[in-house]
């Protein structure tokens, strides 16, 4: 029975260049400008939620409505500079998530078809390795390894069990 890929695609070597030179720009205009925080720093300053965000935009009409209320210690220049850019990047964050989201899909797609095709080829060369085909034992033996019983890594899947004709 063939197997059915659930995704069939491929990249040429222009689309690739195209990509890789699309994500190599994009570092090359954030390097300087962001900021790879630590687990602990992350934790440390977290992130605002929507209600939160809701503020910050109220707060900002009310402080260019009501330029004379904004402190003296709080720098307005530098406040609008940073929710500009918040704005900025936050725009580009949803469209990278969801080209990365894409991206992610496609690759569990293409994993599950790799797995269960690799599957039905250890099940074939089992069978040939147990027909005693000459040359298949050496690849069943390697690849054999993947399912020993008690091991806690590796595939999911375990193959139905061998015959009695087991060539080891």
């Amino acid at each position: 029975m063939a197997l059915d890929n659930l995704i069939s695609l491929s990249f040429t070597a222009e689309e690739l260049t195209k990509l890789d030179q699309a994500l190599q720009t994009i570092d090359t205009v954030l390097s300087g400008k962001t900021i790879n925080l630590t687990p602990e720093e992350r934790q440390q300053y977290g992130s605002i939620a929507e209600q939160n965000k809701l503020f910050v935009n109220k707060a900002k009409i009310y402080m260019e409505q009501y330029a004379q209320y904004v402190p003296n210690f709080l720098d307005k220049t530098e406040f609008d500079k940073g929710y500009i850019a918040r704005e900025q990047i936050e725009q580009r964050l949803q469209q990278l998530d969801s080209l990365t989201e894409q991206l992610s899909d496609t690759k569990v797609l293409l994993d599950h078809d790799n797995y269960h095709n690799a599957i039905s080829f250890y099940r074939s060369i089992r069978y040939l390795s147990e027909e005693n085909v000459p040359g298949t034992n050496v690849i069943y033996d390697d690849m054999k390894q993947f399912f020993v019983t008690g091991q806690t890594s590796g595939p999911t899947e375990t193959p139905p069990p061998s015959g009695s004709n087991n060539n080891q």
